[in-house]
């Protein structure tokens, strides 16, 4: 049997970084009770902020302009530290200097998923553009720590780095994200289970699997 699920997510949104730590674990217990199931998973793009300059903007800066000050955005930090602590997913903020314009990471998933790149590969890639900007401070904007994140992965850097000077899947990418704008989602993580239901937010394992539970039933009774 086929699960089908499409994850709406931006690579800078640390919520979609905890709901996709939190589907890991629902689907490992899946996959313990229903090794049948054909798991596929489906990156979709959108963008926080779709107006960020395409060289990025200063991390702090920005949160402290969005959530009124220093003392406000560490607040917000502070809450998303502690709803991760459970699931042993740790953020470091402090590291982040620059908050990027994701066009670029959304074009890399969406080559590796365009090449029919196994779900495996996939996953990793989505878990190294996650760590690389929450965990490690790194810049997913910039072509050449893509290049990097890609060849981690197994791809060969050269030509990684040299389709990313083109601009192969651009315009995919953009309509993609719009779409999904016109489907009214205004938030992410988002998402869409065997095209029947959907998950809004970083709900928990339990929550998530249950939902899964509940669309896989409702196909096996069609």
């Amino acid at each position: 049997m086929i699960l089908n699920i499409d994850i709406v997510s931006d690579f800078v949104c640390p919520w979609c970084f905890l709901g996709k730590v939190r589907l890991d674990r629902a689907l490992a217990d899946l996959k313990a009770s229903r090794p049948d199931i054909d798991v596929r998973i489906n990156w979709l793009p959108f963008f926080l902020n779709p107006d960020t300059p395409p060289a990025g903007e200063p991390y702090r800066a920005f949160l402290e302009a969005k959530f009124g000050g220093p003392i406000k955005a560490e607040a917000v930090l502070d809450t998303v530290r502690e709803a991760a602590a459970g699931d042993g997913l740790q953020y470091a903020f402090e590291r982040i200097q620059t908050r990027p314009n994701t066009l670029a990471a959304h074009r890399l998933m969406y080559r590796a998923q365009a090449q029919g790149q196994r779900p495996e590969r996939i996953q990793a890639l989505a878990q190294a553009l996650f760590a690389a900007h929450f965990q490690e401070g790194r810049d997913i904007g910039d072509l050449d720590t893509l290049a990097d994140i890609a060849a981690a992965g197994g791809e060969r850097r050269e030509t990684v780095r040299e389709w990313l000077d083109g601009r192969g899947s651009i315009d995919a990418v953009e309509r993609m994200a719009e779409g999904v704008r016109r489907q009214g989602i205004q938030g992410v993580p988002f998402f869409i289970l065997n095209r029947k239901l959907a998950v809004s937010g970083a709900q928990s394992a339990a929550v998530l699997g249950a939902a899964i539970l509940q669309s896989l039933a409702a196909d096996e009774a069609s």
